[in-house]
């Protein structure tokens, strides 16, 4: 993965490291969102969102996710799936704190997904929120979180213009991976 995400960095495709995150609700319905890649290590794929965001009630609920990186400039998708793991505060509070200011006064509200009335109710909320961080700059989300997604199966897809497609899939099996190539 880390070798294709290179490419993808030299090949300057737009936003290389944003990734679909797909959840499942509590009555089995799917939803999806683009998130962004914060890092890659043993554990797995990170990503930082809010607990009370859509996203973070679901995977409450069910701690399985899916992820899918395109990079159509390649003709290259990625697709993970695994369980997720919440870091934990001490995590959460230093991707918070390397937040934008505007990205730590929104998430500082705590009302992703829910309905907003009106754009004034959203622009007095982050105006205060704003002042709020100007006077306690050190202030963090306790919402705050990075999640980690295990690796339990990962398929590399590269296309082709006479749609033979190459599919390669590892799945773990014990502690290692079984690869198989998938049919196109």
């Amino acid at each position: 993965f880390l070798q294709w995400l290179d490419i993808a960095i030299s090949c300057k495709v737009p936003e290389p490291h944003a990734m679909t995150l797909s959840t499942v609700d509590a009555d089995g319905f799917p939803d999806a969102r683009i998130l962004i890649l914060k890092n890659i290590d043993e554990l797995g794929f990170h990503f930082a969102i809010s607990l009370a965001s859509r996203k973070g009630r679901h995977l409450s609920i069910r701690s399985q996710a899916a992820l899918t990186f395109y990079w159509q400039k390649l003709a290259r998708q990625v697709r993970v799936r695994g369980l997720v793991t919440d870091l934990g505060p001490t995590v959460g509070r230093a991707d918070f704190e390397a937040r934008p200011l505007g990205s730590r006064a929104a998430a500082m509200l705590g009302r992703q997904s829910d309905v907003l009335s009106s754009l004034e109710e959203l622009d007095d909320a982050l105006t205060a929120s704003l002042q709020q961080l100007r006077i306690n700059p050190t202030a963090v989300s306790s919402l705050w979180r990075v999640f980690a997604i295990s690796i339990d199966e990962i398929e590399f897809w590269q296309g082709a213009p006479d749609r033979r497609h190459e599919r390669l899939r590892f799945r773990r099996e014990g502690s290692h991976f079984l690869r198989e190539r998938l049919w196109p």
